[in-house]
């Protein structure tokens, strides 16, 4: 009988570093395949139309919600985001491990339709570290970067709703810790531990 594969949700705030651990990560595991989200915001220079996401119209968005199409969608700012169910059930049913890298409301919606997947938060090393990030990246006026940051409290609140918590506060490291994690090997990654508690504390004072 084939096994089912395994779903990993990844979530964090913008400007944590979520999407190049995400991108190292499928580097070195070539088995984990990346589910493509649809998103009705304008591709980033760069991206491509159904390898980064699904870029679609708002009006299809709404028509794939309304039809049930969704395991999880959610609006970010001003723009849709959303993962098709059936693309994820039927790649688990013939095996295929899946990651999904999504926010804080689409973890919960997956957790509550597919509560065997394996949910991952990315914390900053500091809210400093995190407007320093969001800046560099120079893909958003100051506007969006102020409003980004405003909002990542909100995003950062969520933090001990998943399984486990990876800080990247070193790259290599935090990489290390997310491949045992997708291995199924011991990570010292447990949201109960002390420092990460006082860490995300921190984070939200």
């Amino acid at each position: 009988m084939l096994k089912r594969g395994r779903l990993f949700v990844i979530a964090a705030p913008s400007g944590t570093g979520k999407t190049s651990l995400v991108k190292a990560l499928m580097e070195r595991q070539p088995r984990l395949k990346f589910s493509v989200s649809y998103t009705t915001r304008k591709p980033r220079p760069q991206e491509v139309d159904g390898r980064d996401y699904h870029f679609i119209g708002k009006e299809q968005f709404q028509d794939m919600i309304a039809s049930d199409q969704f395991l999880e969608h959610a609006q970010v700012f001003d723009n849709f985001y959303g993962t098709g169910i059936k693309t994820v059930i039927d790649a688990l049913e013939q095996g295929q491990d899946l990651l999904l890298e999504i926010d804080w409301q689409g973890a919960q919606q997956v957790r509550r339709r597919l509560p065997e997947c394996c949910s991952v938060f990315i914390l900053p090393p500091s809210r400093a570290a995190l407007e320093q990030r969001l800046r560099h990246r120079s893909t958003d006026t100051n506007e969006v970067i102020e409003r980004r940051l405003r909002d990542s409290v909100t995003e950062l609140s969520h933090w001990n709703e998943f399984d486990h918590v990876v800080v990247n506060d070193d790259f290599g490291r935090a990489l290390t810790d997310l491949e045992a994690i997708v291995q199924g090997r011991p990570a010292n990654t447990s949201p109960k531990l002390p420092a990460i508690t006082r860490l995300a504390a921190s984070l939200l004072s």
